[in-house]
C-alpha cells in the first residue's frame, strides 16, 4: 500500500531497512539547502536526469521536468525496488491503483525493473508538493510527473530505489 506525505510521518510508518535508512539520509540531504546534493539538483537543466548509486543496493534517480498532462501519463510498477519519490522543489500530481485492478499494456523488463499498465479511472489521485514523499511498493501502480490545476510546471524530483527485502 502507498505511503505519502511530510518526510517525518511517512518515515514512521515504513520498517526501517539498511535500503530505507540510505534512502532517507539521502533524502534529508538533499533537502537540506546548501548541501552538495541540492546544489547539485538545483544546477540541473529541464529535461536532466541523473543517477546517483547509494549504499546498500540503492540508488537515486535526480530528475527536472515539466509535469505534464494525464492524457501524456502511464502507469507503472516495479518488482525489485520500492519508489521513493521526494519533490525538492514545485508541485505535482500522481494517481496510484493496485496493480491488480490494472490491466498490463507492456510485460515486465527485468533490466529496467518496469511494467505498463493501460489507463484506467479507478485511481486515488495525491498532491505532492515540496518536501512531501510518496512511496510506492511493488503492488502500487503509480502515474507520477502530472499537471497540477492544469498548469505544466518545472518539478526538481529524486526518486530513490530500495531494493525489495
Amino acid at each position: 500500500m502507498a505511503l505519502f506525505g511530510q518526510i517525518p510521518l511517512v518515515k514512521k510508518q515504513v520498517t526501517l531497512s539498511a535500503g530505507f535508512v540510505t534512502a532517507f539520509d539521502y533524502v534529508m540531504e538533499i533537502l537540506t539547502p546548501g548541501s552538495l546534493a541540492r546544489l547539485r539538483i538545483e544546477g540541473m537543466a529541464a529535461g536532466a536526469s541523473e543517477k546517483f548509486e547509494l549504499q546498500g543496493g540503492a540508488y537515486a534517480i535526480e530528475q527536472v521536468y515539466y509535469t505534464k498532462p494525464r492524457s501524456e501519463g502511464f502507469f507503472e510498477s516495479h518488482k525489485k525496488y520500492i519508489d521513493v519519490q521526494v519533490v525538492v522543489e514545485g508541485v505535482e500530481a500522481m494517481e496510484v491503483s493496485d496493480v491488480s485492478h490494472l490491466t498490463i499494456s507492456e510485460p515486465y523488463l527485468p533490466e529496467k525493473d518496469f511494467i505498463k499498465y493501460a489507463d484506467t479511472t479507478a485511481t486515488s489521485s495525491i498532491r505532492v508538493g515540496s518536501g512531501a514523499v510518496a512511496i510506492f511498493f511493488p503492488t502500487d501502480g503509480h502515474m507520477p510527473t502530472l499537471q497540477v490545476d492544469g498548469r505544466s510546471q518545472l518539478v526538481r524530483k529524486t526518486v530513490v530505489k530500495v531494493p525489495v527485502a
